[in-house]
């Protein structure tokens, strides 16, 4: 009775040995079985597969799909809900940014608010939720932006994705007159009823601790540091003859056109500083101020506006000066490491997205991309800046800086712009609303899976 027992495990080891043979083979000998071995090898080297790469994401359409069955507006709040929107926290130029400010410009809905982004189907995203937003904000840290007047549109976008979990400051209702540079926050709202589903993290302060907050950074740096950069790197020492040191201490790349600054050595205490702010997330974008009306001292007249009027210099300079920003900002990470900072610490670069030549003349989104016809502003150039900032990320010297590519479905939607100008665009079309998702996306589920 004891032999059969042994007869038959041999047999099932020589069957398994079989199968196994043949399994190896399958493996090896077919693409299918070749993906789900390299699946398993990253989950074995603790690597997560991507679940949606930037580029991916971008790699959509526009698709009809509206919300509501509203066929025109009456009130500010139509266009909300044509959006998928209930309200805004941040009161800054309410109507401007909701396309409502022009009745005369209100025939463009329900349309404007009516497509929906589909990235292409590589990605696996979860859809798009303010309260999850807010939970993954207060328990993994909020979300420092740095950018000009397109990422103050970010900031008055996620108040509304956000709604009605949060509250703004500061109230421009009941103070109009605030400075378009002064900080704008979010705060977790004491009336959502999210508080007790949240694992608040140590310090956290329902009053004080912001969820959200946008500084204006047109350049990432001040005009200062920009002027130290520029007398060090571009200019020849002999430049100025006999007073040179002096003619070179007075020398600046600027013009009198006002821009809003300030150094990384202001704002990276700030996004570093746990204890009174938990921020997880800095992100920035920056192109759009950097032209040489701005930086006069790159303007060459003679290279003519098919040129730029000498926008090749402002590159070669932007790539100067981001290099030695991405470097700094690092540094800067590593040195709170270094001293015992363990909460997650990402940076997220977002492309800028430039405007669009006769906007008001478009009704719906592309489905490509049009060169454009005249050189405004420095417009057609703004892909040249985020090639060069998308190159400068790819070193494994800034492994916690992401360069984020995801500019492409604002560029195919000429339609989507506010009222008065070709460059801001509206928050409801699905543009700014996609920056804050995949963003969320990227800080949640792609960023531990990355190796630098």
């Amino acid at each position: 009775m004891s032999v059969r027992p042994r007869l038959w495990s041999a047999k099932l080891v020589t069957l398994g040995a079989f199968i196994s043979l043949v399994l190896i083979y399958y493996t090896y000998s077919t693409s299918e079985f070749s993906f789900r071995l390299s699946g398993w090898s990253s989950v074995f080297s603790g690597r997560r597969r991507s679940t949606c790469l930037p580029e991916a994401w971008a790699d959509g359409q526009w698709a009809y799909s509206p919300r509501t069955n509203l066929s025109s507006i009456k009130s500010t709040q139509d266009a909300l809900a044509m959006g998928g929107l209930q309200g805004c926290a941040a009161d800054r130029e309410y109507t401007w940014h909701l396309g409502t400010d022009h009745e005369d410009e209100w025939g463009r809905f329900p349309s404007v608010n009516s497509y929906q982004w589909v990235p292409s189907n590589q990605c696996r995203i979860n859809p798009l939720n303010g309260a999850s937003i807010v939970k993954h904000m207060v328990e993994k840290g909020g979300w420092l932006l740095l950018g000009d007047s397109i990422t103050e549109q970010h900031f008055f976008s996620l108040s509304c994705i956000l709604y009605p979990h949060v509250r703004a400051t500061p109230n421009y209702t009941e103070n109009p007159y605030f400075d378009r540079a002064w900080v704008q926050n979010l705060y977790l709202s004491p009336t959502s009823p999210l508080l007790a589903e949240l694992d608040f993290p140590m310090g956290f302060s329902i009053e004080t601790t912001p969820l959200v907050t946008f500084h204006r950074v047109d350049l990432l740096f001040n005009q200062h540091d920009l002027d130290a950069i520029y007398r060090r790197t571009l200019i020849p020492e002999d430049a100025f003859g006999i007073n040179s040191e002096q003619e070179l201490a007075n020398k600046t790349l600027f013009s009198e056109e006002q821009a809003w600054s300030m150094s990384p050595s202001e704002y990276m205490p700030k996004f570093l500083g746990d204890t009174e702010f938990n921020y997880g997330t800095l992100v920035v974008s920056t192109a759009g101020h950097w032209t040489t009306t701005l930086m006069s001292a790159f303007r060459d007249e003679d290279a003519g506006e098919e040129a730029g009027y000498g926008i090749a210099n402002v590159e070669s300079f932007f790539e100067i000066a981001m290099r030695e920003w991405a470097f700094q900002v690092q540094e800067a990470i590593r040195d709170y490491r270094s001293k015992g900072g363990s909460r997650p610490k990402q940076v997220v670069v977002r492309a800028y997205l430039p405007g669009h030549e006769d906007c008001h003349n478009h009704h719906e989104p592309w489905t490509e991309i049009e060169p454009y016809e005249r050189r405004w502003y420095n417009w057609p150039w703004i892909r040249d800046f985020n090639e060069i900032f998308k190159a400068i990320l790819q070193s494994s010297e800034y492994p916690d800086v992401f360069f984020l590519p995801i500019d492409r479905p604002g560029r195919l939607r000429p339609d989507a712009h506010a009222a008065g100008d070709c460059l801001h665009v509206l928050t409801g079309p699905g543009v700014i609303e996609g920056w804050s998702h995949y963003i969320w996306h990227f800080v949640s589920h792609e960023v531990t899976g990355r190796i630098r």
